[in-house]
This record gives structure tokens, C-alpha cells and sequence, in this order.
């Protein structure tokens, strides 16, 4: 940690295996846990809260302000768990007053030039390819893959085990266990490569696909497919989890499944 080319905020609670490169700034009110490496020319400013074992790489921004003329000041912070990977010039705000913190969960890969707005709350195991985008207030379940380019409209929600393919903008939310694709954003299968290196057996993946088929393929809305659901389903984990994402949903779920021209 003795770097005397970097500037480290007396302050600032950083453990004594951190490893901090040349030209790097770390602002007051920061905790970096043991482990963690930061780059050259990385930005920590005031409210982050940085775990075990993380790797942040040059030119990356971390708990700047919002970009939200609401932001009055407030004492809001960014949470970074253990063992995440922050590539070269992400940007990661901090919150608002109304969630009051961004969080990145544990072992999450955040590609270069990604961006991750105030009041977002990103789960587990999470991969971001590069130049994705969270607008503010985004909910991002665990093990969710957003492959690269993908834009996230504020206040939408994705579920668990979701992939989102390259290119598409979320304007609505995205239940667990699905692929989504083409534009409009539409259901275009289960992510069942995921769900088997998960450890999903092949009864289980067919269960979650007869969900789907029912919610999307059958010409249902959505309040007729729960019913149908829950009359027609055993009740399980998976089951329940899909079924309170849709009630849940304040935006809306995004399209079923329809035939590209």
C-alpha cells in the first residue's frame, strides 16, 4: 500500500494487504478490504465501500455523485462486495436518497466501460460485458449475464439466471430463468446453458420451460397464466420465485415469444 505516487485520503480505512498502483486517488469516508488490488489512475471518492479480494483496473470511477439533479448532497454510499472485478473506465455512482446506496454483490465481472447508475442493486455472480448500461434504481437479480451493449431503462428489474443478448435495450422487466432478445425485447427461451452449469437437473429446466409456455406461448395474459399456473403447477421454489417477479413487476413484463420476420 506504501505507493507514493497515489494520493490515499489519511481517513480512509483501507486493510494492509491492499495493493494501490501509481497516479490512483482514494477519497475520505472509504473501507477497501484485505486483498483487493486497485489500478493506476483509479478514482475512489467519498461513500465507497469496497470488500475482500476485488481487482478494480485503471481509469475506473468509483461512488462519484449521481447523475441526478434530485442528488442533494445526501450521505449515500456504493457497495462493492468480495471477490469483484472492475475493468478499465467503469463507472459506478452512488445512491440517492431514494434507495441511499449502489450495490455490486459478491464475485461479479464488470467489463470495461460499463455503467452502473445511482440506486442500482446488482445480486451475485453477476457478468456485465462491455459498455452495459443501468440507468438509476435498476434491480439486477444473481447470476444474471448481460452480454455486451445492453442498456437498461430506470427502475426495470431482471431476474435470477437471466441472459440478456447483446445489443438490447430493457425497457421492461425480465423474469428469472429466461433468455431475451431482438427488439422489442422478447422471451426467446430458457437460459438453460446456465442453468446447467448451475447444477440444474434436465426435470427441473423442463418444469421452469412449461412455465414459460404457459405464461408466453399460449395467447394467455398475464393474470389468466397465473392462475393457470398456480392451479396446473406444484408449487416449488422456482415456481413461486417466477410467479411473485410478475406481481411484483411495476413496469411490466417484457414480450413473449413471437416469430422474427
Amino acid at each position: 500500500m506504501n505507493q507514493p505516487l497515489a494520493y490515499v485520503h489519511p481517513q480512509a480505512k483501507i486493510a494492509r494487504n491492499v495493493v494501490i498502483e501509481p497516479f490512483t486517488t482514494i477519497h475520505n469516508n472509504v473501507t477497501i478490504g484485505s486483498g483487493t488490488w486497485i489500478g493506476s489512475n483509479v478514482t475512489i471518492m467519498e461513500g465507497a465501500r469496497i470488500g475482500e479480494n476485488c481487482r478494480i483496473f485503471p481509469g475506473s470511477v468509483i461512488s462519484a455523485i449521481p447523475q441526478d439533479l434530485k442528488f442533494n448532497d445526501e450521505e449515500t454510499t456504493v457497495e462493492i462486495g468480495n471477490n469483484v472485478t472492475v475493468r478499465e473506465c467503469v463507472t459506478i455512482n452512488r445512491g440517492t436518497k431514494d434507495r441511499m446506496k449502489t450495490v455490486v454483490g459478491n464475485n461479479c465481472l464488470i467489463m470495461a466501460y460499463c455503467h452502473i447508475a445511482h440506486d442500482c442493486l446488482v445480486g451475485d455472480n453477476c457478468i456485465f460485458s462491455n459498455n452495459t448500461t443501468l440507468a438509476g434504481h435498476v434491480t439486477i437479480g444473481s447470476h444474471v449475464v448481460l452480454a455486451g451493449m445492453v442498456a437498461v431503462h430506470q427502475f426495470a428489474s431482471i431476474g435470477n439466471h437471466a441472459f440478456v443478448t447483446g445489443g438490447s435495450l430493457v425497457r421492461k422487466d425480465v423474469p428469472p430463468y429466461v433468455k431475451a432478445a431482438r427488439e422489442p425485447l422478447s422471451y426467446v427461451g430458457i437460459n438453460s446453458v446456465g442453468l446447467r452449469r448451475r447444477g440444474y437437473t434436465t426435470e427441473k429446466i423442463r418444469e421452469i420451460q412449461a412455465i414459460f409456455r404457459i405464461l408466453f406461448q399460449r395467447n394467455y395474459n398475464n393474470s389468466q397464466a397465473i392462475d393457470i399456473i398456480e392451479a396446473e403447477m406444484e408449487a416449488t421454489p422456482e415456481r413461486d420465485e417466477i410467479i411473485q417477479f410478475i406481481k411484483d413487476s411495476h413496469r411490466g413484463i417484457m414480450k413473449g415469444y413471437y416469430k422474427a420476420n
